[in-house]
């Protein structure tokens, strides 16, 4: 019964006690020795191919620009064709018009204010004035420039100016 008495006495029960913690802390040291280190994740691999594909984006970056500003430019370039096409057809148009004798009385009526042999050409200054005044044929002729509205002069003089103008590049 003595033995039994020690078996369960506190003494022996934190004698017991302690061997089996110091047991454990025993293996988990031993496990955790036993255990390889950690590697970096950074390896000599990773790193070298992270340089190559850097050097290959440096050495692709120019030539994708370059591409990019020359297709840019292509794209402008076939636009700017596309643009003279439909002048050249526009102008061609207008070539074909000035064929036609109606249209060029039309515009010599317009432009040089041609009358036909019998008819009585006037010129009327532009209603919506309203300033009731009689001014100065200096000031008439004045009113009618800054409208837009052809001044009365000789029409030899208006064809003079429809030539220097077609002379200068627009």
């Amino acid at each position: 019964m003595a033995a039994e008495r020690d078996r369960f006495s506190t003494a022996t029960r934190l004698r017991a006690l302690g061997e089996q913690a110091a047991a454990r802390v025993y293996r988990a040291q031993s496990r955790r020795l036993r255990r390889p280190p950690r590697r970096s994740r950074l390896t000599g691999r990773a790193a070298i191919l992270a340089l190559v594909l850097c050097s290959l984006i440096v050495a692709l970056a120019y030539p994708l620009r370059q591409y990019i500003q020359q297709r840019t430019e292509i794209a402008d370039l076939r636009r700017q064709a596309q643009e003279e096409r439909q002048r050249v057809e526009d102008l061609r148009d207008a070539k074909a018009r000035w064929q036609d004798p109606a249209y060029v009385e039309q515009q010599a009526r317009e432009r040089l204010q041609y009358v036909r042999p019998g008819e009585i050409g006037f010129l009327l200054p532009e209603a919506g004035d309203g300033d009731g005044e009689a001014g100065g044929d200096e000031e008439d002729d004045e009113r009618l420039r800054t409208r837009g509205a052809p001044a009365p002069r000789p029409w030899y003089d208006n064809l003079w100016d429809g030539v220097d103008k077609a002379d200068r590049p627009s």
